[in-house]
């Protein structure tokens, strides 16, 4: 018996365990015009205020809305609230839509995209300056692709029929380093979420404004796109920086995460210092560091621990070790209206698992290099039948199909088990459609896409035909999950909220960074006083 089915079988023998799994999902999506362009009117007021509600908020544009969910334990729940979100959102929006693709609308120029705005507090100026700075960094373009990120979390029961009873500190520490084992193995095998996900093979041309790129583009209508391609939302042309990737954050403990990222937010860019900080009495950055802040990591998973107040992400995993874990590579799904399904979350919930459970050794640089080639193969002609991958330095080549075979090969044993738990089938069912999907990789997200984009002539005309349809389906939803009361207290309790943080600061703007980034060596450190 292989270690894994060991570790599964223990887990296995309480299955209430797999009715107990912490999800939340985060969904972005720009808000644009009739004519399909983005729109460029503030973040509705109707909504409460972006700083402070729980719900709705911005992220990098005032047009760049983000849905958030609670933690839930049932899937259909999660959806509910999702599906409530979205409604109470484009009742508030007019005749404006939410776009349903990943990658933006209509740009005519960067100038349109306006900053995200969190009010006069120092904490919410901030938040707008550190969006300031990405512009300088990477251009607005960049920072308006929409994603979804699922945070994920196991139960206690979990980790007591794996480890039996220990001590707070020797079970902090445990779960931490398997969270860390299920973030390798998410890096090995990973590139399934763009595989069978994966909902950008193609871009408006105007995303590229004017400029080059060595990807061999085939056009339709204004739309480029690649034969062959899953998410270029993760390609070089989406979230990227060349200067992370010479950090070679390592993900071998939380120790060695945390030396790794202290390094990004200490190490300065000579390009970023081109930029200046305090410009003219102007502020353009937070400071010249490659880093901003931690945020500004580009990762497609983070280990992640819910921070006190006033408390940054790495001193709250230093605190208390990994908490959760936010999956950040799956894209807007396009055939949904809430950007995400049901399908999906529950083989997230058995590829997570997998993670977790199944042997996971250190990784070095060489293996580090290895995932990042075998993400990019993926992410650029992930649809090639026969497309070669290699699973370590040293390790099997095999087409990606065999791959796909191998792990479905262990998803199927957690299913039976998860369905067993919950009653029914779902789970397996979610095994015969992707596997299906394997063996025609047309079928995925992206295949079906691509299809439709050539059919209708380009990549706007969906976005527009998927988005109108969709305004419908969210305006005629009825609430499950909450209420119209909720969503409109929350808007009034979000308004309040701010006013009061706003009439709490006691120091300026210039003290108030300083305070921030007093961890900053001061000889080195260019953030303006």
């Amino acid at each position: 018996m292989t270690n894994f089915a060991k570790r599964l079988d223990q887990v296995a023998k309480d299955e209430t365990v797999f009715r107990q799994f912490g999800r939340g999902v985060e969904r972005e999506s720009l808000r644009y015009t009739d004519d399909g362009r983005l729109a460029t009117t503030p973040h509705p007021k109707a909504l409460g205020s972006a700083f402070t509600n729980e719900y709705i908020t911005t992220d990098f544009s005032e047009s760049l809305l983000e849905f958030i969910t609670p933690v839930s334990r049932d899937v259909d729940t999660l959806i509910n609230q999702l599906s409530d979100i979205h409604h109470f959102t484009q009742t508030k929006l007019g005749d404006e839509k939410l776009w349903p693709l990943s990658m933006p609308c209509y740009v005519g120029s960067e100038d349109d995209i306006a900053l995200a705005q969190y009010g006069s507090s120092n904490s919410g100026r901030m938040k707008t300056l550190y969006r300031q700075g990405l512009k300088h960094r990477y251009g607005s373009l960049m920072q308006i692709i929409s994603g979804v990120h699922f945070n994920f979390s196991f139960p206690e029961s979990f980790w007591d029929a794996l480890f039996g009873e220990q001590d707070e500190k020797t079970r902090q520490d445990a779960k931490s380093e398997a969270y860390f084992g299920l973030i390798r193995n998410y890096y090995r095998f990973g590139w399934l979420i763009p595989y069978f996900f994966g909902a950008s093979p193609a871009i408006c041309s105007s995303f590229l404004q004017g400029k080059e790129t060595k990807l061999p583009f085939e056009k339709v209508g204004g739309t480029l796109y690649l034969p062959k391609a899953t998410s270029l939302r993760l390609s070089d042309l989406g979230y990227t920086n060349s200067a992370q990737s010479a950090l070679k954050i390592g993900f071998n403990g939380l120790e060695q995460y945390l030396e790794g990222l202290n390094q990004a937010i200490h190490t300065p860019s000579q390009d970023f210092a081109k930029i200046g900080v305090k410009v003219d009495g102007e502020y353009r950055q937070l400071n010249d560091y490659v880093l901003q802040i931690e945020n500004e990591l580009y990762a497609p998973i983070r280990p992640k621990r819910v921070a006190r107040s006033g408390e940054k992400p790495s001193e709250a995993l230093s605190r208390g070790g990994v908490e959760y874990i936010e999956v950040r590579s799956l894209d807007v799904n396009p055939f949904s209206p809430i950007g995400i399904t049901a399908e999906q979350i529950r083989f997230l919930d058995l590829f997570l698992t997998w993670c977790a459970l199944k042997d996971s050794e250190p990784m070095d640089n060489c293996e580090l290099e290895c995932w990042r080639e075998n993400w990019n193969k993926v992410i650029v002609d992930g649809r090639q039948v026969g497309l070669q991958l290699q699973i370590g330095c040293h390790g099997e080549v095999l087409d990606s199909q065999s791959w796909v075979k191998r792990v479905f090969a262990d998803l199927r044993e957690i299913a039976k088990h998860m369905d067993s738990a919950h009653g029914g089938n779902e789970y397996a069912a979610v095994c015969d459609k992707l596997e299906a999907w394997n063996e025609n990789p047309e079928l995925s997200i992206s295949g079906q896409l691509l299809a439709k984009t050539k059919e209708l002539g380009g990549l706007g005309k969906v976005g527009c035909e998927l988005g109108k349809e969709y305004r419908q389906k969210n305006l005629s939803h009825e609430y499950k999950a909450y209420s119209a009361q909720v969503m409109e207290d929350e808007v009034t309790r979000s308004v309040s909220a701010q006013m009061s943080i706003e009439s709490a600061d006691t120091v300026n703007f210039d003290d108030f960074l300083s305070d921030y980034f007093a961890y900053l060596s001061p000889e080195q450190a260019q953030v303006a006083n």
